[in-house]
């Protein structure tokens, strides 16, 4: 943290709120503002604010206040977006939602030995090692990234090197989605697709919350602020006394297993009523805490550093984007399910939700359902991916 402007938790809090509310006020209270985030979604800026600074040294890529909010707001804005939750909706989604998550994990797994294929020459001869182990965290989470690196023998510190190329690869096609989640009903019209399903479950939660709006009083924010962070220590305590299941269930993926699992309880109780009183707003506002840490951890400065490790890593979710767009147009999917697909395999159950609240916050639970299926498939598939780079070796 040398060099850094900003260093002091507080003041680092401080910005990640400024952001996104600046953003917010431009966008409600001047007319500029309205017509160009019409263009531009509001998310973009505040995922790519944060980026900018932490390049420029004004605030660091890593900290401890970083690590708490993905620790306990996470959880606690995914219960609160989950409140108004419609399980039959959401089963209503069909196949092409699955259709898409497959599709982004085929892009995956013959994407890595393409750009091997492409890179080799520039890069390390026992490159296929980490680019293995990053199959694994892409398709699966942090406990495949460790499992696959150990099984092919990838030394810590290309392993290190690896982590560098996964965060800001990964968070660079996040602030990509996050754009084009702005311009998806324009996408979805101009490939005919078929998004009514996902239309009428948005709809639904809208006229639920319509119909249940009411004044914010100091005893529901109370509570509001009760479920959330006291669902997400106890999700936190519980994910962390429950056993990892072999290189798939770790205790993180526990956490958001409970915390979700809590929401949609809490979906079929007079709880749910809470939506009316704002808990999706106060998850947003949550939300836009997580995607300011996850735009401040990808220092576009390590590409000057790594430029032919990610030129590979960009090569390789470039061919993973192009292969969901070509079956996304095949089968006439909602741009919804490619974006959610894509980042239920880059960026698994975590990530995959802020992706999917782009398009609503209702829509959230849809990205936590990809997400696990994504902690599923993670060691199997990269273990196969693992097996090409070794062949194009």
């Amino acid at each position: 943290m040398e060099g850094v402007l900003i260093k002091d938790q507080f003041g680092l809090l401080a910005i990640l709120l400024i952001i996104p509310a600046v953003i917010y006020a431009i966008n409600h209270h001047t007319n500029w503002g309205k017509r160009f985030f019409g263009i531009v979604p509001p998310l973009v800026f505040a995922y790519f604010i944060p980026t900018i600074l932490t390049s420029l040294g004004v605030i660091p890529d890593s900290s401890p206040i970083y690590t708490e909010i993905k620790r306990f707001v996470l959880p606690a804005s995914l219960l609160l977006l989950t409140l108004a939750i419609d399980i039959k909706g959401i089963l209503k989604l069909g196949s092409k939602a699955l259709i898409m998550f497959l599709t982004g994990t085929l892009g995956i797994v013959i994407g890595g030995p393409i750009s091997l294929l492409i890179f080799k020459n520039a890069l390390p001869p026992e490159i296929w090692k980490g680019m293995a182990a990053l199959a694994g965290s892409w398709i699966g989470g942090g406990a495949n990234f460790i499992a696959i690196g150990q099984s092919v023998g990838t030394a810590e510190s290309m392993l290190g090197v690896m982590v560098i190329v996964d965060v800001l690869a990964a968070n660079i096609l996040t602030g990509i989605l996050f754009f084009l989640a702005g311009r998806s009903d324009k996408i979805d019209k101009k490939l005919g697709a078929d998004n009514s399903a996902i239309i009428e479950l948005r709809d639904k939660v809208i006229s639920f919350q319509k119909k249940t709006t009411r004044v914010t009083t100091v005893t529901d924010y109370f509570v509001m602020l009760a479920l959330a962070f006291g669902g997400s220590y106890a999700a936190y305590l519980l994910g962390n006394a429950l056993p990892n299941i072999g290189d798939i269930i770790s205790h993180s993926t526990w956490k958001v297993i409970i915390i979700t699992t809590m929401g949609v309880g809490l979906s079929f109780t007079p709880i749910k009523k809470y939506e009316g009183a704002g808990a999706s707003k106060l998850g947003t506002v949550m939300l836009y805490l997580l995607i300011g840490v996850i735009g401040a951890s990808a220092n576009l400065k390590a590409v000057m550093e790594y430029p032919a490790l990610f030129g590979m890593g960009f090569t390789w979710l470039a061919i993973h984007i192009l292969i969901l767009f070509v079956v996304m147009k095949l089968i006439k999917a909602p741009l919804f399910f490619m974006a959610v697909g894509s980042q239920a395999n880059v960026g698994g159950a975590a990530s995959a939700p802020i992706v999917a609240s782009a398009f609503h916050p209702a829509l959230a639970s849809v990205g936590v359902m990809l997400g696990i299926a994504g902690y599923v498939l993670g060691t199997y598939a990269a273990l196969l991916c693992a097996k090409l780079l070794l062949l194009v070796s």
